[in-house]
């Protein structure tokens, strides 16, 4: 049995390229050596590999296969997830519209202004409390205090666009995980260690 080289030349080309031969890197390796050694024989040792390879081009080419219907059935229940997904979504937002058209906006629009102003003042409420007793002119949590009472003062529709901000950036800290750590914790360690820094000596040469 001789197999036309060229053919399966082809044939490896077009597995790589698809990246089939990361299927069995090992199996494809092997195969791809066979054949170039096959290319450049004749006669009996020739038929020997050629028969070899078409045997070995068999099961690679079923391994192939099998992967391809694999992910063919992976993309069609992916896709009915999707759907199903979709579907439920919709539903909900039909739903939740459903609810709504039974609601006054104006109400709406009350109930959240009121809320809004409700926690504004349970969160000036709370600047105060952390404010200590006696505290300095310059102490952090006086100053605060002092900065969100003016606002209130002056405006109070801007103290709660400032605190509404505020609770956004402490959202999106808690998300991210934290504050990023001080770079300079390592040297300020250092110099609370109470150890004097090591001088390096210069040499000067006479």
């Amino acid at each position: 049995m001789t197999v036309d080289a060229t053919q399966v030349r082809a044939m490896l080309d077009a597995w790589r390229e698809q990246r089939a031969d990361r299927l069995d890197p090992v199996r494809f390796h092997r195969l791809d050596a066979l054949a170039k050694r096959a290319a450049a024989l004749d006669g009996d040792a020739r038929a020997l590999l050629d028969a070899r390879l078409a045997t070995l081009l068999d099961a690679f080419a079923a391994i192939v296969a099998r992967a391809s219907e694999d992910v063919n059935a992976s993309a069609t229940a992916t896709a009915a997830a999707r759907g199903a997904l979709a579907g439920l979504v919709a539903r909900l937002a039909r739903d939740a519209q459903a609810d709504r058209r039974g609601i006054d906006p104006e109400l709406i629009d009350y109930f959240r202004a009121t809320w809004s102003k409700v926690r504004t003042e349970q969160q000036y409420r709370q600047s105060l409390d952390q404010v200590p007793r006696n505290a300095g002119p310059l102490n952090s949590n006086s100053l605060v205090h002092r900065s969100l009472a003016t606002m209130r003062e002056l405006s109070p529709d801007y103290l709660q666009q400032f605190l509404s901000y505020i609770d956004a950036l402490a959202w999106l800290e808690d998300l991210a995980g934290g504050p990023p750590p001080d770079k300079d914790a390592p040297r300020a360690k250092a110099a609370k260690s109470g150890k004097p820094a090591k001088k390096v000596a210069r040499v000067r040469a006479r």
